[in-house]
């Protein structure tokens, strides 16, 4: 990878809709070197694709929480399970298996503090590998970068 790729990965960051025409310009490629090397780091897994940044405030969704999560006991079999569980649920918009007093950290969307209750005990606290739950709204975001920070 070289400054022209990184270029280009950081324009597509900014703005994943850009036409190899429109990145041609930014990054003083022609468009037929910008799309050669648009595969070639697609086809490589680093760009793991593309998508628009939704505003979940204004579709509705205005509760985000971050739940810990604890299970009760632990082995592949046991946390496999869990996973699909996650997977499976739409609140849970990102989940990490942590280090900590915690084993999991979930990032929770839902429309409101309702719809939160409901997915906290009609959904997570009754799966039978979760022990303990706790939870933090989210009051104001001061920071949601989804990018990295790529070197200059």
């Amino acid at each position: 990878m070289d400054g022209f790729d990184l270029a280009i990965l950081a324009a597509l960051q900014r703005d994943g809709a850009m036409t190899n025409a429109a990145l041609a310009e930014v990054v003083n490629l022609s468009p037929s070197q910008i799309s050669r090397r648009r595969m070639a780091l697609e086809e490589a897994g680093i760009i793991e694709g593309y998508s628009a940044r939704l505003s979940a405030q204004k579709l509705g969704y205005g509760l985000r929480a971050i739940v810990r999560v604890n299970l009760r006991s632990h082995g592949q079999e046991k946390e496999n399970t869990f996973a699909h569980f996650v997977a499976a649920q739409p609140e849970v918009r990102s989940a990490f298996s942590v280090s900590g007093d915690a084993d999991y950290v979930l990032d929770i969307r839902v429309r409101d503090l309702e719809a939160f209750s409901d997915f906290i005990h009609k959904d997570l606290l009754p799966h039978p590998q979760v022990a303990q739950v706790r939870s933090e709204l989210v009051l104001k975001t001061l920071k949601d970068e989804r990018g990295i920070d790529l070197p200059a």
